[in-house]
């Protein structure tokens, strides 16, 4: 995370070095990005930048904690908007997200983190949703479920629900990627999967 001198610059300087770094970590993924760019775009020396971060991982991943952020407060706009329905939910999340994906400017940022995830990478990403010891923001959101659309039988099942959702939305986004396919075909799948989910994959035995 950024050291305390960083919120300590003005909002339009702090602004600068974001997109500065945004810009960059949308032309290479981040182990090729180069910190000489950043700090050429944003107009500060290279002893500033480190006054502010560790080094370039340090910033990556506060970029990234910040779209969780923003993606956590979108995910409880829409849960409420779905009155709780959690399936109306990730889907609703899934569309505007593919969507935004496609945007100019932020189509390249995001081939390069799902393109190149790894383990931390996607637990940044994900733990705005379901993250444990984010406790207080787990709570508000779990509290607006609408459990009776569901066929769970206590908290942890819920849980356990929610977990499978996210990664099921998850491995979707970076499929976008991956195979270049096309929104439709992305929504597709995704509804397909869905679908299967809400259905059960085993039958009963009679």
């Amino acid at each position: 995370m950024p050291k305390q001198t960083f919120f300590h610059l003005p909002k339009d300087k702090q602004d600068l070095l974001i997109q500065s770094a945004k810009e960059e970590f949308s032309r290479v993924p981040l182990h090729e990005a180069s910190i000489a760019n950043i700090i050429k775009h944003a107009g500060i020396p290279r002893g500033s930048f480190y006054q502010y971060f560790e080094d370039k991982e340090d910033l990556f991943f506060y970029l990234l904690d910040q779209l969780a952020q923003k993606n956590h407060e979108r995910f409880i706009s829409t849960l409420k908007e779905k009155e709780g329905d959690l399936f109306e939910t990730f889907t609703g999340i899934f569309k505007f997200m593919v969507q935004r994906h496609r945007e100019a400017e932020h189509k390249n940022f995001f081939k390069n983190v799902y393109l190149n995830m790894n383990y931390k990478q996607e637990k940044t990403l994900a733990k705005s949703i379901y993250q444990e010891n984010q406790k207080n923001q787990y709570l508000s959101m779990i509290n607006l479920i609408n459990r009776e659309k569901l066929n769970i039988k206590d908290e942890r099942e819920l849980h356990q629900a929610i977990k499978i959702l996210s990664a099921v939305t998850f491995q979707n986004l970076i499929q976008v990627f991956v195979k270049d396919s096309t929104n439709e075909e992305a929504l597709r799948n995704y509804m397909d999967q869905m679908e299967l989910l809400k259905r059960g994959l085993q039958k009963e035995e009679h």
